[in-house]
Formats: structure tokens, sequence, C-alpha cells
């Protein structure tokens, strides 16, 4: 789709829409950065995660993401090769679409091994969570560390910040 446009000396600029309707908005009021980054990837259903193996970068989907307290945390199977990516190479990047609008968020990985969030996301994911109990596979869990975070559309940089 286009929609094209004069600019005010007399240059005539396309515009293309590649996505549907904008449904990040940077004035969420009151939000903390993080939950701007837990919304965005609410928005966006599906993102993809960014590591390295060797020197030839990987990206693959990823769906789940919890945020508890003050953190957003991730999980994948620990016999998954992202998961043997991230614990030699923990710096990442996380790269997700929403509307007209993407987001990059990048940091170091820090592993977490708490009984307590592995209990939420059984609560969260029962019937993965089933097939990693019936197959002895194991969900390893982690954050990202020393976060940071570009939302920008096609052409601008909307937002950046820290998390």
């Amino acid at each position: 789709m286009e929609n094209n446009r004069t600019c005010g000396n007399g240059i005539e600029v396309i515009q293309l829409k590649w996505f549907e309707n904008v449904t990040y908005h940077k004035e969420d009021a009151g939000m903390t950065n993080i939950e701007k980054v837990n919304k965005f990837l609410d928005d966006a259903k599906t993102f993809y995660f960014l590591t390295t193996d060797g020197d030839q970068p990987k990206g693959r989907p990823f769906g789940f993401h919890l945020l508890d307290g003050d953190k957003l945390y991730f999980g994948c199977g620990t016999f998954k090769n992202v998961y043997a990516q991230l614990t030699k190479n923990p710096r990442v990047e996380v790269l997700a679409v929403s509307g007209q609008e993407f987001m990059r968020y990048d940091g170091v990985v820090k592993i977490v091994k708490d009984e307590a969030l592995l209990e939420k996301v059984r609560a969260a994911m029962p019937q993965i969570m089933s097939l990693y109990d019936k197959n002895g596979w194991e969900m390893g869990m982690f954050y990202l560390e020393n976060g940071h975070v570009e939302i920008r559309g096609m052409l601008d940089l909307k937002e950046e910040f820290d998390v």
C-alpha cells in the first residue's frame, strides 16, 4: 500500500505501509521501562531471539516471556542449541514487530534457577511444561542484564531507554 504526499520543496514522498495499525504508544503513562518492553512483546505475539553460533548469527521465533517484579524472563529448553549459544556468548538481542514499529532489546543473559519462578511458568504454560516433565527436559530461565531498548518506525527512532 502506498500513501504519496508532497514535501514543502515539491519533492514527492512515497510512504509504504508494510504493517497494520500501530499498537505501541510511548505515551503509556505510568509504565516502567520493563513494562513497556513487556507490552510491546505482548502486542507483537511472536518475537525473535538473536544469538551467535561461533561467528554465525542465529535467530529463532520465541513467544514466551514472563514479567515478574522488575525482571522480564524468557525460557527455553536446556537441551536446545539456543541455550548452548546464549551460555557461550550471553550477548543477545530480542527483535519484535508490532504495527509499524519494531523494537530491539539487547543485553547480557543472566541465567536463573528458581523453583518459584518455574511454578509460575507451569501455571502460564501447563501443556508445554507437561511435555517437558514427560520427556525429562529442563526449562532454562533467564533475563537480560544491562539492557538497552530502541523502538523505531521504518524511518525514525521513536524511543530509546535502558532497562
